[in-house]
C-alpha cells in the first residue's frame, strides 16, 4: 500500500519475496511465508504475539494489494478497491471477487467515468466469463449505477466523498452507504484497505480478519490488533488485517506450522 512518506520497498526487503514465490498467473501467494515457525494453538503472552504479528506482515502487504490492486490515495484506485469490496461480499471464494475485479480493470473500466460509459451488457458479459454468471445482470447494473453516482456526487473521486465528511469517520462511513451496492459489509471491506490513507478510520478489521484473530489468540477487536500492530493509523495495522482475512477466508491453518 502506498502512502505518503513511506519509503519504497527496497532491494533485499523481504516483503520483495512474495513476488518471487508466485508463478505466472499464479492467484494466490505462497502462504509458507506467513505462517513458517508459528504454533497452530492460541498466542498468551504479549511478547507471543507481537513476534507472531511481526511474521505475519513481515512479508505481506494485507489483502488487495496482494492480488494485484494498488492502494493508493487517488480516485482510479480508491474506485477499484470499493468495486473489489462489493464482489467481495457475502462470497466464501475470494477467486470470485478477484477475478471479475481485475477484468472490469483490465477492460478498461478503471474509473468510475469509464465504468458509467461502458454497456450494462458489457460489463456483465466480463463477470459471467470472469465467474459470476449466477449474478452477472444484477452485479453489472450495480457497479454501473455505482459508477454513475460517484460522477454525479463526487466527479468520480472518493476523496471528495471523504472531504465532505470533512473527515470525520461516522460521517464517511454513512455516505459511503448511501452509495448504490455498498452496505455496512462493504463499508467495512473497503476501510480496512485504505485505512493507512483515510488514517482518522483506523482501527478498522472486518469480521473475517477478527475471525482469524480470535482463533490464533490476537485478540477479539480491531483495537486489539492495532495495539499489537503498534498504533492504529499504521500501515503495518492494515497489512495485518488484510493478512488475517486472507489466511480465514482461505481457511489455511492448517498450514501454521507446529
Amino acid at each position: 500500500m502506498a502512502v505518503a512518506g513511506h519509503p519504497q520497498q527496497m532491494a533485499g526487503d523481504p516483503r520483495s519475496a512474495v513476488a518471487e514465490t508466485r508463478g505466472p498467473g499464479q492467484l494466490w501467494p505462497d502462504p509458507s511465508w506467513v505462517v513458517a515457525g508459528m504454533a497452530t494453538t492460541a498466542t498468551t503472552s504479549v511478547e507471543d504475539r507481537k513476534r507472531l504479528v511481526r511474521r505475519l506482515v513481515a512479508r505481506s502487504r494485507g489483502f488487495a494489494e496482494e492480488y494485484g490492486f494498488q492502494v493508493t490515495n487517488n480516485p482510479a484506485s480508491l474506485f477499484q478497491v470499493l468495486c473489489l469490496a462489493i464482489l467481495l461480499r457475502r462470497t466464501g471464494d475470494v477467486r470470485r471477487a478477484v477475478e471479475p475485479a481485475r477484468a472490469l480493470r483490465d477492460a478498461g473500466w478503471e474509473s468510475p467515468a469509464r465504468m458509467a460509459r461502458a454497456r450494462t451488457e458489457a460489463r456483465a458479459a466480463v463477470l459471467r466469463e470472469h465467474g459470476r454468471s449466477a449474478d452477472a445482470d444484477r452485479l453489472a447494473g450495480t457497479l454501473g449505477e455505482l459508477a454513475e453516482a460517484l460522477v454525479a456526487r463526487y466527479r468520480g473521486d472518493l476523496r471528495r466523498l471523504r472531504a465532505a465528511a470533512r473527515h470525520a469517520p461516522a460521517r464517511e462511513r454513512a455516505l459511503l452507504a448511501e452509495l448504490p451496492g455498498v452496505d455496512a459489509e462493504v463499508v467495512e471491506l473497503f476501510l480496512r484497505e485504505v485505512q493507512a490513507l483515510w488514517a482518522e478510520t483506523a482501527p478498522v478489521a472486518d469480521r473475517r480478519a477478527l475471525a482469524a484473530a480470535r482463533r490464533l489468540g490476537l485478540g477479539r477487536s480491531a483495537a486489539d490488533l492495532a495495539t499489537l500492530a503498534g498504533g492504529g493509523e499504521s500501515e503495518k495495522l492494515a497489512w495485518l488485517v488484510g493478512t488475517l482475512a486472507r489466511i480465514d477466508l482461505e481457511d489455511r491453518y492448517h498450514e501454521i506450522a507446529r
